[in-house]
């Protein structure tokens, strides 16, 4: 009986153990394996990395590729992996050190023999050609089978099939596509480096120096600005140009960047900025340090591609009030190609405070939109504000203006900025103005304004002056508040239109209130603002379609461009 219970006893603390034991598999079992496919991972991260940075190609992984895609090595259907930026190479993890020891890259140099008739034959890549491209021998659509297949070459874009694909086009000369008037062959930098060393500034018989329509193109791409479609647009004109004309303005300053023009024929270089109106501003700036340098022959001709909140001299030149993907980035090219210049206004705003005893030098601004003071101000710095605590939240254009309702509808019942006619002097070129009862005074250089409104026009149902943004002029507009804002934007009023001037000064006589100048705000205490005309910039206007709004204008900007037509 004793034996009995002793060996029950003993199997039920066995079933006991064994239930432990069971119990602690169950757990670090999924613990463990977790664990490893984490190391795992982080190792397979670190490899990666360390290809990525020593590889000539620019790689970039991606969990999801945006198209049908196939591995350039081992040919198999791929969902995730690594493609490059400059040549469009796709490729498996597991093929990746293989790929980059395989293909060659884009060549942003070469050895070139052949003096002042400088080629080089198509690059190849196999597969993953763009969707409804054509066949150069048979014109059929290439692409059309669900496996790696036929070719194009990472310069022109051409694309040929599998069946097509002749010797003679694996030497042939390439052309460059469409876009040869934008690109800088590889040949022609190996050529001037040669001639630098050499100290020869002859470039004028270096192919394609001497052709009558090369405007090669430099991009100059903010990844910051409003949606963050920077990223994206880098590598798409990374393919179709030379990657050495693409800079990432997060990481190079447009100084540094703006220094290929100097290579480049004189007065033919167009820069394509994409951002908002401030990196068009941060880049003009740059410009301007080319001419103190003595660098005025090679200054660039500026296009832009609005990537900001605002955009409102992106809207002024044509280009549009925002980007966000919908017109491919070839059709960005060809307008691009087919602007006309035009010159546009930059103005020295010098704010200088009051006081006797106020030893700081006067704070000094290059403006190109519009300078304020009042309620618009006041929202841009609540914006401004809430932007610096949490950028995170600021990736989106509509959240952005989602904001600026906020603070305006704020404004509309707080009215900080009232009585401001009893704080602040207005001259224009030295007479005074009698103000009226208002919130705000504006002060404009280009014809739109706070995000697309045509401010100096109002709702276009009375005489006003005409205004133009290289004219000299500048247009001082006042408002009785945010509401008043508000109803211009959807021309239901009118700006009480205070004058046009050369030379604005500005008097605030107590109290602190908000300005801006770009966009850029401060709260500012007792000062005086002078604006006067600083300098010229070379920008780009694109014609193409028009709003109602611009239909307006378009009288205006022929005159602007016939006029810069006889000054050149």
């Amino acid at each position: 009986m004793e034996g009995t219970e002793s060996r029950s006893g003993t199997s039920s603390v066995v079933a006991d153990w064994s239930l432990v034991v069971w119990t602690l598999c169950s757990v670090l079992l999924p613990v463990l394996i977790t664990l490893w496919c984490s190391f795992q991972r982080s190792r397979r991260q670190v490899l990666i990395r360390d290809i990525f940075r020593k590889s000539k190609h620019d790689w970039h992984y991606t969990d999801l590729f945006g198209q049908p895609s196939y591995c350039c090595v081992c040919a198999q259907h791929i969902l995730q992996g690594a493609f490059c930026n400059c040549c469009g190479l796709r490729v498996s993890e597991g093929c990746l050190k293989k790929a980059d020891q395989l293909f060659l890259c884009k060549e942003i140099m070469m050895r070139s023999n052949c003096g002042a008739h400088s080629s080089m034959p198509h690059h190849w890549i196999r597969g993953n050609v763009p969707l409804c491209s054509c066949c150069m021998m048979c014109k059929q659509q290439c692409g059309m089978q669900p496996k790696l297949c036929d070719y194009r070459c990472v310069w022109c874009q051409y694309t040929v099939h599998d069946e097509c694909m002749m010797d003679c086009l694996k030497t042939e000369e390439c052309t460059f596509g469409e876009f040869r008037d934008l690109i800088i062959p590889p040949y022609y930098l190996s050529t001037i480096n040669q001639m630098r060393k050499d100290k020869r500034s002859n470039y004028e018989k270096v192919v394609p120096y001497c052709r009558k329509h090369w405007m090669p193109v430099i991009v100059l791409a903010n990844t910051r600005s409003g949606n963050n479609m920077g990223e994206t647009l880098l590598g798409e004109f990374k393919i179709l140009l030379n990657p050495v004309q693409v800079f990432d303005l997060s990481k190079i300053a447009p100084a540094k960047a703006l220094q290929l023009c100097t290579l480049l024929p004189c007065n033919a270089v167009r820069v394509l900025v994409c951002g908002g109106d401030g990196t068009v501003g941060w880049v003009l700036d740059a410009i301007d340090e080319m001419k103190i340098k003595g660098q005025e022959r090679y200054i660039p001709q500026v296009a832009i591609l609005p990537l900001g909140t605002g955009n409102d001299l992106s809207n002024t030149l044509g280009w549009g009030a925002g980007y966000a993907g919908e017109v491919p980035v070839e059709q960005i090219l060809r307008n691009v190609m087919e602007a006309d210049g035009i010159k546009l206004d930059r103005w020295k705003v010098q704010v200088t405070n009051k006081g006797y005893y106020n030893l700081r030098k006067p704070k000094v601004f290059t403006m190109n939109n519009y300078f304020s003071i009042g309620p618009d101000a006041l929202m841009a710095l609540n914006f401004h504000a809430h932007r610096e605590k949490t950028p995170s939240l600021f990736s989106s254009r509509i959240i952005n203006k989602a904001v600026y309702f906020f603070y305006g509808t704020k404004d509309c019942l707080v009215q900080e900025c009232k009585d401001l006619n009893k704080k602040v002097e207005l001259e224009l070129d030295g007479e005074r103005i009698e103000l009226p009862n208002l919130e705000g005074i504006i002060v404009l250089n280009i014809g739109y304004w706070g995000g697309g409104c045509r401010l100096w026009e109002g709702m276009g149902d009375e005489p006003y002056p005409l205004a133009r943004h290289d004219d000299g002029l500048l247009e001082v507009v006042g408002v009785h508040g945010s509401f008043h804002c508000a109803q211009i934007q959807v021309k239901l009023a009118n700006p009480v239109r205070l004058g046009q001037a050369h030379t604005v000064r500005l008097i605030l006589k107590s109290s602190k209130m908000p300005m801006q100048v770009d966009g850029e705000p401060w709260a500012q205490g007792p000062c005086t603002v002078t604006i006067t005309h600083k300098t010229h910039a070379l920008m780009l206007y694109h014609s193409g379609e028009q709003t109602d709004d611009d239909a307006s204008s378009t009288s205006e900007q022929d005159h602007v461009r016939e006029q810069t037509d006889e000054d050149v």
